[in-house]
């Protein structure tokens, strides 16, 4: 696998894998509504886009093909964190999160935060990420729980 940072040309790409990841999630967690109202977003919230082209993030690929996408922004939060169904459960979460914890360790951040899915939130914990709380969002009409995580990355 190869890990490269974002470029503003890899936005199309971005938004395939984000729709795939979402699309491929087990319905006993996601419901079909839940997937098809989350997954709309790459296309109908500009804060995706911004999140792309404003933030810093990384891709990993597999023979030139993007198959996992992090991004922070701002820079102390993770704001996109995504991968293709068929590569989930095969370390590429836990490479971009040591990625982008290492980076914002260089740039000095004392700590970085994510609003994680009910997926995503055991890889954190996994990594020494805390919950500070359950939260309810409505997108698109459809009612969606997450976990509001932080983890402390200044190193004394």
């Amino acid at each position: 696998m190869n890990l490269r940072q974002i470029t503003i040309k890899d936005q199309l790409e971005l938004k395939k894998v984000y729709f795939d990841s979402i699309q491929s999630l087990d319905e006993k967690i996601y419901s079909q509504d839940q997937k098809r109202a989350w997954s709309s977003q790459a296309w109908n919230n500009p804060n995706f886009d911004k999140s792309i082209t404003k933030g810093k993030g990384w891709v990993l690929s597999k023979k030139g093909i993007i198959i996992a996408f992090a991004v922070r922004y701002p820079t102390d939060r993770i704001a996109l964190f995504y991968c293709k169904g068929k590569f989930q459960r095969k370390g590429c979460g836990t490479k971009l999160l040591h990625k982008l914890e290492d980076e914002a360790k260089t740039e000095g951040l004392d700590s970085l935060s994510t609003e994680a899915s009910l997926i995503s939130y055991e890889l954190f914990l996994k990594n020494q990420w805390r919950i500070i709380r359950k939260e309810k969002v409505i997108i698109n009409n459809i009612l969606f729980e997450r976990y509001k995580m932080t983890k402390l990355i200044k190193v004394n």
